[in-house]
């Protein structure tokens, strides 16, 4: 009688929820006291991160356990910005219309208001790609995707409230009072992603490690299989359709709140594969992998211009935008050479070769 071995990214143990909230909690907190230890641009750069990483965490739980490839993640992060820009702004006009704009109320309820804006925005979209999910799949679903991104321009600017190409603003978060000597702005920005970026990964890590997670694991493994055991393939990819558009619109709010500014521009197509490079280079169905990726994503960018700043100006501006491209295809290619399973595939094998030479010396 054989024994059947499962990788602990492929099926993990149910995490019960004061664990897992315990965990989330003191994660949380060390971010946000990491937050001290860095500049305001860093803590920039940070809280991009965080909506990205909520953004990929959605994005890798979708393809590496149900199978469902989307090339469209952006348009959700966009739904959630927009969603969270217009009633942002809406309740901030009405408090500021009403005297109440001041205090822990004015600064609290657009924020808040926001959010659900955002949730409901990426909920409803995501509902609706979630029931083609059930009928469609491989490229059909990508192809739909990706045709939500192209025509992403082309809806904003039919959609007067959307305001075309320059998008919609989004209202300013300030420094709490009791927190202005503090922390600077961005300080308190990346306060807010973390914060924001948590509530939308840590149900994410509850639905992976519960029943939920190990129905979406069949339906991918085999549908019919699934639908002999009682599972409904269809309801089970469109769930996890909308949980992870929830997660995106929850990373296009953080967005807004950080650039305060959402356009199409901003979600085009390249940023879209972006996240898809993301959740790859990371390792797909592994959430601490999506942080990696993130992180990724937002650095190389940055660290492309710094060393194209550094070049002959004519030369560095043939690079410019060329030189990105081909290193995120260089890392793609170089991680799924070596590491198939992604970079969390290598953390976790450098640990449990650690482990087995520490058992091995006892």
């Amino acid at each position: 009688m054989s024994t059947a071995t499962t990788s602990p990214a492929t099926s993990p143990a149910a995490i019960p929820a004061t664990r897992l909230l315990l965990r989330a909690g003191l994660l949380t907190l060390l971010a946000l006291g990491g937050t001290f230890l860095l500049d305001p641009y860093r803590n920039y750069q940070l809280a991009t991160a965080a909506g990205i990483f909520a953004a990929v965490a959605g994005l890798t739980l979708l393809v590496g356990l149900t199978g469902q490839l989307s090339l469209g993640h952006a348009v959700l992060m966009a739904a959630g910005g927009y969603g969270y820009a217009l009633t942002a702004t809406r309740v901030a006009d009405a408090l500021a219309g009403s005297g109440a704009a001041d205090g822990v109320a004015g600064l609290l309820l657009p924020l808040l208001a926001g959010v659900v804006g955002a949730l409901v925005a990426s909920g409803a979209l995501g509902v609706l790609l979630g029931l083609a999910a059930a009928r469609l799949r491989g490229p059909y679903l990508a192809g739909l995707t990706l045709a939500l991104v192209i025509a992403l321009p082309s809806v904003a600017g039919t959609v007067p409230a959307l305001a075309g190409a320059q998008g919609v603003s989004a209202p300013f978060v300030p420094v709490p009072d009791a927190l202005a000597a503090l922390i600077a702005v961005e300080q308190w920005h990346a306060w807010l992603a973390i914060l924001l970026t948590s509530c939308a990964v840590t149900p994410l890590v509850a639905l992976r490690s519960g029943r939920a997670g190990l129905r979406m694991r069949a339906v991918h493994d085999d549908e019919t299989a699934a639908r002999l055991a009682g599972i409904d393939p269809g309801r089970v990819k469109a769930g996890a359709f909308v949980a992870s558009a929830l997660a995106a619109g929850l990373g296009g709010a953080v967005l807004a709140v950080v650039t305060q500014q959402v356009s199409p521009g901003a979600y085009g197509l390249g940023f879209s594969l972006l996240l898809v490079v993301a959740a790859v280079v990371g390792g797909l169905g592994s959430l601490g992998g999506a942080a990696v990726g993130a992180v990724l994503v937002t650095l190389l960018p940055w660290l492309v211009d710094q060393a194209t700043g550094a070049l002959p100006a004519d030369l560095g501006h043939r690079l410019q935008g060329n030189l990105e491209i081909a290193l995120f295809g260089v890392v793609v290619i170089v991680v799924m050479v070596l590491r198939p399973g992604g970079l969390a595939r290598l953390v976790r094998g450098r640990s449990r070769n650690t482990s087995l030479s520490t058992n091995t010396e006892r």
